[in-house]
């Protein structure tokens, strides 16, 4: 594979906890995620540290806001020096395109930009509940749509949607997709989830792991598991 697409998230509420794991993990063999607990705990400088040592951040914070805010604070986030930042599509147009528009006028590497459609927790009786009579799957491909024409470089989606979504959007629209699971695994509060392999199958770029992973015995065994079936899909399509 050109890339490697295993993302850790590390769902902690402390630095301890999260740097040990990372401790045990390699830049080469994955990228890593901070979203809400950890960063609400534990703030910039942890996002730092980890950029320090290597790793692909990708810092999952779901901006959204009106456009002046989430705008003012992406500058603050480009300057961490993550890889990748994450703002929500129900935003609107004109965030979404002053967001991307704040981004590329910093000059040099700016983070990639994605955007959330349909939290994978979500299923058709919670869209309902909000005001949203269809199919996840279409909510998401709206948004999809939409944020491929505000500029952003991808979306966060499930795995359901990936094969859809890469056979209408731009080959270099990235899709990342959370919700990974092995047949062990147990769910949990995700509603649509699949398998590694299965994924990036359906067009998935980047999966985001927490759980299987970073609550395994054995950390580094379940992520040389996640990156093993992946290889060998990679060989078995040439």
């Amino acid at each position: 594979m050109k890339h490697n697409p295993i993302i850790v998230a590390l769902d902690f509420n402390s630095a301890e906890q999260a740097l040990s794991l990372v401790d045990r993990l390699s830049p080469s063999n994955c990228r890593l995620k901070v979203g809400k607990e950890l960063f609400s705990a534990c703030g910039p400088s942890l996002v730092r540290q980890l950029v320090d040592r290597n790793f692909d951040v990708f810092l999952d914070l779901k901006y959204h806001d009106i456009p002046n805010t989430v705008s003012r604070a992406l500058r603050v986030v480009a300057d961490l020096g993550v890889w990748m930042v994450n703002i929500h599509a129900s935003g609107g147009m004109a965030m979404m395109s002053q967001a991307r528009e704040t981004l590329d006028s910093l000059g040099g590497v700016r983070p990639l930009l994605v955007g959330v459609t349909v939290l994978t927790s979500l299923g058709r009786e919670d869209l309902q509940q909000l005001g949203t009579d269809i199919e996840p799957a279409e909510q998401v491909r709206r948004l999809a749509q939409l944020c491929a024409q505000a500029g952003l470089d991808g979306v966060v989606c499930s795995a359901a949607e990936a094969r859809q979504l890469r056979s209408e959007l731009p080959a270099e629209f990235c899709l990342v997709t959370p919700g990974i699971r092995r047949p062990q695994d147990a769910s949990g509060d995700q509603k649509r989830v699949f398998g590694p392999v299965e994924a990036i199958e359906n067009g998935s770029d980047y999966l985001v792991v927490g759980r299987p992973i970073t609550q395994a015995e054995s950390p580094p065994e379940a992520l040389q598991e996640f990156n093993s079936a992946l290889a060998g899909f990679a060989e078995s399509i040439g």
